[in-house]
Order: structure tokens, then sequence, then C-alpha cells
């Protein structure tokens, strides 16, 4: 054990509680202390002793400021708070908090630097820490990226032994103890002699002393929680049905309100006819909002009704109105005016390519829609001198911001109830819904107003995934492969994402390229190019970003040239990889899936890697070329994450990635015809169905040396072992997704 000045090079404060993960090399703005918000808050005799725990006479409550949309992130915070903090997650409560600068993610800055996870030079180190610190200034308060555990790991234990510490200092002033002689247990106090001092009694005089920062992490041969198979915070709730989302809120006066907005994204609204809408029963009023028009009615169905009666005139798109010209636009960015970034490149690519047989391929990437199971919802209410919202948010404090300009008011006059939330994937780092329910609701002052989408509108108007298209060119010498050219072309996720919050992106977008450009593999001649297309259709963050096409591209190309190389996939990604770490998640893969021995008829497999968001993870797919079309069998997935947290979870986030992936590998695309998506519902956008599920095999491996999260890299490899497989399978090689516009599933 180390004590907390030892525990990483990087450390700042939080109010006077220690928090690690800031900036690398010193910066003295950076280590000014951000306040503790829950000081603003604290009632008399009650404790917020970090920003992260507060304790009264009614029991403690762990503030757990990442969101959940059903992926454990509460359970997971409050076990690495309680750990700590020596309290059993069935003791405790969880609560988002109030958005607030402290809450900033410590773990964005990794994405952000333009450095591959694997490099720890002195350049990558310092540029992280400056990204880490403009993430502090900006207060970025953002759930996403697989950063929950990374940001949350040393932190909240951090926070929950600066919190014990302060405890067991209020026992020994109220016995006369000495700290020393004083133990900690179950949420109490435990004395020499036996007696127990419960922490919500010893909260008052907590309440007056200086949080102890001098605190010592426990060593991880003593953890009682982390590692640990754990019973999550929400099971109980979600097994009994009980447990509440956005869609489920009330409260007292509340009406209810949906939109139709021009289906042609960003195009405007030219008029409108609502005479027979407002007749309709239940509806209480028809207002106008940006390029569109809501209805207020007693209950949400008869507002859809109503909105869907109103006679609208729309303006034209401002994208191109057919798919034709989106993947027109793509095949024409290829283009040094449009070359974006060109991360990778080792060797000399244009000598090696210059007469020799190059293999040449092109990819396909569609939109995708993010489409959660629960209706997107948001409930406001604007009042003189405050507004509340209620809603499932992964980005709070750009609710609070934008709330705030709206309404004209200050941000701290603005107060977000973040929400238990069912699924999100990406869609809920946008606003729009708490936008549009905030104009309404400054049409009906003091009156609750709960927007709901229905599902034909959230359909209509999500922002997707990036389109995308790649091309590569590649030789092989002497049964290896020798270089590597690949090219990505596709509009700007983050200045899309970005720009719809007011910020300017300035410099190449990495997401262009990610999933690529940082693969740990050793080819003699290796080059990634990331071309910026002209902006397109709205797109966002879409579970895994850029490397949730880049995975496909990359591995299904560097895939046809190990065939064409005649070497075996698994053997030559093997020998390529440089990575130790990576290597494992190679070798621990072949092991599991018994590579290379025999199959039955029909039978084939493939195998993928992706190193993306700082994990190494590999997948082999096993499938079955039946006479109706191709059945996935198995599927086995290692990964490399430094630390489980807790296996069970980690296994269904796994597997919930794969089956992510494959669906909509198999399944999915958004596509527009005059300037409208075509696809309204989930009939048209159909994911994996239960039947066609296969059995997935899970290895977590915790040899590095940091820990990560896992909600993101099991995307990227997943369709390219797939298309991998059915060419092993049948010879057919598929280049673009969906995959069933070229073979049948079953």
């Amino acid at each position: 054990m180390s004590r907390i000045g030892k525990i990483a090079r990087r450390s700042f404060l939080v109010g006077s509680a220690a928090v690690v993960g800031g900036v690398a090399f010193g910066y003295v703005m950076y280590k000014r202390p951000v306040a503790n918000p829950l000081l603003d808050q604290v009632a008399e005799g009650e404790a917020a002793l970090t920003p992260y725990v507060r304790v009264d006479a009614s029991g403690i409550t762990l503030i757990t400021p990442r969101a959940d949309s059903g992926q454990g992130a509460y359970s997971v915070q409050a076990a690495l708070i309680a750990e700590e903090l020596d309290v059993e997650l069935d003791q405790i409560r969880v609560d988002p908090g109030m958005p607030s600068p402290a809450y900033y993610n410590t773990a964005l800055s990794a994405e952000a630097a333009p450095f591959r996870s694997t490099d720890d030079s002195f350049a990558a180190q310092s540029t992280r820490g400056v990204m880490d610190a403009l993430m502090k200034f900006l207060g970025m308060q953002i759930t996403g990226g697989s950063t929950t555990v990374p940001d949350s790991f040393e932190k909240l234990r951090l926070a929950g032994a600066v919190a014990r510490e302060t405890l067991k200092a209020a026992a020994a002033q109220q016995t006369g103890v000495q700290v020393a002689d004083l133990k900690t247990a179950r949420g109490m106090v435990e004395l020499p002699g036996g007696d127990t001092l419960r922490y919500e009694d010893l909260a008052p005089i907590a309440a007056t002393l200086d949080p102890v920062n001098d605190v010592t992490l426990r060593d991880p041969s003593t953890w009682r929680l982390v590692g640990k198979a754990m019973e999550r915070v929400d099971i109980v709730a979600k097994s009994t049905g009980t447990q509440s989302y956005g869609i489920d809120f009330e409260v007292e006066g509340m009406v209810h309100a949906t939109v139709r907005t021009n289906p042609r994204r960003g195009g405007g609204m030219i008029e409108f006819d609502s005479a027979s809408a407002e007749q309709m029963r239940g509806v209480q009023a028809v207002v106008p909002i940006t390029n569109g028009v809501a209805v207020v009615a007693n209950n949400t169905w008869r507002a859809i009704q109503a909105a869907n009666a109103i006679d609208i005139t729309w303006a034209d798109a401002p994208y191109p109105a057919e798919m034709e010209e989106h993947w027109q636009t793509l095949s024409d960015s290829f283009i040094e005016d449009r070359r974006d970034s060109r991360m990778r490149d080792d060797g000399d690519v244009d000598a090696a390519l210059d007469g020799a047989e190059v293999i040449e391929a092109e990819y396909r990437a569609p939109y995708l829609a993010h489409a959660p199971l629960e209706p997107i919802t948001a409930t406001v209410q604007v009042t003189e001198d405050r507004v509340d919202v209620w809603t499932g948010t992964q980005v709070p404090r750009f609710v609070q911001s934008n709330v705030a300009k709206l309404c004209d008011m200050d941000a701290d006059q603005v107060f977000v109830h973040v929400l238990m939330m069912g699924g999100s994937f990406g869609h809920r780092l946008e606003d729009r819904v708490v936008r549009e329910a905030t104009e309404i609701a400054l049409q009906l002052k003091g009156t609750p107003v709960k927007l709901t989408y229905s599902r034909e509108e959230d359909m209509t108007h999500n922002d997707t995934r990036q389109i995308a298209m790649a091309r590569g060119r590649g030789t092989v010498s002497g049964g290896k492969v020798d270089a590597f050219d690949l090219g990505i072309a596709m509009p700007s996720v983050i200045a899309s994402q970005m720009g719809r919050q007011g910020f300017p992106v300035a410099g190449p977008d990495l997401q262009i390229v990610a999933g690529a450009w940082e693969q740990p593999m050793q080819i003699p001649h290796y080059r990634v190019s990331g071309y910026r297309a002209p902006e397109l259709a709205p797109i966002t963050s879409w579970r895994s970003v850029g490397a949730s096409t880049n995975g496909f591209f990359h591995d299904v190309f560097l895939d046809e040239l190990i065939h064409a190389a005649g070497a075996d996939p698994m053997e030559e990604r093997l020998r390529l990889c440089w990575h130790a770490p990576s290597r494992k998640t190679l070798e621990a893969v072949a092991e599991m899936s018994n590579w290379g021995a025999a199959l039955g008829p029909d039978k084939a497999r493939g195998v993928a890697f992706c190193l993306s968001f700082g994990v190494p993870t590999a997948e082999v797919i096993e499938v079955t070329n039946t006479a109706n079309g191709i059945r996935i069998d198995n599927v086995c997935v290692a990964a490399e994450v430094g630390t489980v947290v807790d296996p069970v979870n980690f296994e269904n986030m796994v597997q919930g990635g794969v089956v992510w992936a494959l669906g909509h590998a198999m399944n999915c695309e958004i596509t527009y015809s005059d300037g409208m998506v075509d696809q309204q519902n989930y009939y048209d956008y159909e994911g994996m169905r239960m039947f066609q599920a296969p059995v997935i095999n899970v290895r977590g491996l915790e040899n590095g040396d940091a820990v990560r999260g896992v909600g993101e890299p099991m995307v990227p490899p997943a369709a390219a072992a797939l298309s991998n497989a059915i060419f092993a399978a049948t010879g057919q090689r598929i280049r673009e997704m969906p995959m069933n516009k070229f073979i049948d599933f079953v």
C-alpha cells in the first residue's frame, strides 16, 4: 500500500477530497480545488464529506454522477465508494446528484489526445495532461466513451477512504478513543470494547471537521467488493418491474406533449393547419416550436394522435435527398484537399505498391439509429425564478447550460434531475428533447410539461451513426502481409455533435480514423488516412463511434491480405502484433475457440481484432453454412481491461456488445428518400432476433496497468469477425453492412 501522494503521478483536489487522474506535469491552475457541490445543499446534522458521500440521520447516500442507461454505472460507482467506505451495497442509496464541474470526466482526455493508447512517451503523457486540464476547465461532466470505470476507479475509492477516515475522526472526537484504535465495518465505527457508532449518528460531528485527506487505499488482496461477483443496486427493482425510468416520471399538475418537426432534418416549417387537431379529445394547446409544432394534451396517446392530424408543409432538407448522393459524396472525398489526417505512415507505402500486384477493396457502413427501447422523454417546469428538468441524459451540464440560455436565466437556476435510462448507446448525448420541452414549457409557465416522442418521431429525427466508406490497397510477399494502405472517408462526427452544443471543433477529427490507425500491427509499409467528407445528414456518437465502422474496415481488409498471402488468419495476426497485451487477447481467443481444430461439415471460423478505447479485443465467430443461410453458432471474446471490477456485469456487458454489433451488422441501416428517413420503427430496423443469438463465451484479461471500460470496445471487431467467418465458410467476401443485402441469416 502507498500514501495518497504516491498513488499516481497525477492528482488534484476536489473540495477537500483527493481525486486521482489529473494532469501529469504540475499545472498550477489545474491543481486549484474545485468546490464540493454538496456543501451548498447540506441540511442541519448532515455531512457532505466529499463530493460523492453524503451522510445524515436517514442513511448514507453515494453520489454517482456518471449516468446509468442499463450498463450498471450506478452500481459500479457505488461499489467503488463502498469498498473504501466500509459499507455494503444494501446499506446505501445512490443519487446522480446535480450537475457540477466537480464531476468532470478525467478519462475523456485519453480519446481526445492524438496518440495511440499504447504510446507512453513523454509527448503522449504531456498532451493527455493538457487535454485533461481542458476537460476540467470546461467542466465536462459526460458519460460516454467507456470511461465510467476508468474515470471512477481511483477517485471514488479515494472519496470513500476520505469519508471513512473523517467519520473515524468524528468518532474519536466523540469518544476520546485514538483513531488508530478504531475500525470500520458495515457503516459503523467499531470501538475497542466492541461498541459501535453508526455513520449516521456521527454525521453532525463529521460535518464540523475538515475532511481527512491523509488516507491509504486498501490493498487489492483485501477487497470485499471489487473483483467479486456482486448484486447490482438496481437488480431487485429491475427484476420486479418496479424500476422507474424517465418515461415513468410524474409530477402533480403535469401535462403531456409530443412534437412533429420537419422530417427533412434541419429544414424549416413553411405553414401548418391545426384546426382539426385542436378539436380532438383531450387536446389543450397547439404551439409552435423550432422547425415544427407541439401538441399539449391530457395524455401522451391523445397528443400523438392530434399531432398526426396536423397538416404541415415542410421545407427541403439541407443535405442530399437520396442515398445515392450520400454515397457519391463519400466516394468523391478520397482526394488530397479533403485529407483530414494521416496518423499512421510507416515505411514507404507508395514504393511498396508501385509495380507490385496490388490487392484492392472498397467497404461501406451505413447510417444507424440508436433506437433505445425506452421512448425519448423529458419533463420541464419553468417558473419565474427557476427551471426544473427531469430526464435521462449523459450530458447534464450541457442540458443545464442550454436550458438556461433558452430561459434567459443563470445556469444555477436550472436544476437537472437525471433519471434512469432504458438504453442510450449514445442517443442521450443529444438534448433536443429537453430543448423542445423547454420551448413548450416557456409557453405554459408554471405547468410541468412532459414531452414524449413517438417511436416514428424518434427514428426520423435520431442523430445517427456516421455513414462511412473505406478503400484499401495492399500487397503480400513471401506468405506475409507487406503493405497496407487504408483510406477512410466520413463526415465529422465531432463537428456535427459538438456543433449542436455550440462548441467549434478545430483540427482533425480523430474519430474518422479511430479503430484503424492505432492498431498494434507491425506491417512494413503501413498507412491509414482519414478523409473528411462534407456534412451530410446530422450524425452523433453511436456505440464505439468511429471505431464502430473502422474496426470492420481495417480488420476485413487485413483478413483479405492474409488470405491472399496464404497465411493462417490467427497466426499472421499474432506474427504482426507487437503489443504484448494485444497478443495475449489473440492467444486467449485462439485457445477459447480451439483455433486450428477441425470443424464439422459446412462450419468455419473467422477471427478479428481491434484495439479501441484502450482495450485490445479479439473475437472468433463460428458459423454454419446451412441450406437456408448462415447460422452464427458461437462467439468467443477476449478483452484486456486491466481490472475486472464486477465479473458478472463484465460478462453481461461484453455479451450485450456482441449482440448489439452483430444485429446491426446483419440487419440494420438508416436510409434517406426525398430527404426523409425510410425506417420508422422496429419492424424495419430489426436487429438480432432471439433465435439468431449465438452462445457467447467471455474472458477478461487483467495484465494491463490501466483500468478500462468495456461498453464500447466489444463492438468494433464483431462485424469483421462475422464477415471473415462467412468468407471462410462460403468463399464470399462481404464488404458492406448490413450483410443481409448479400446473404441470408437463419
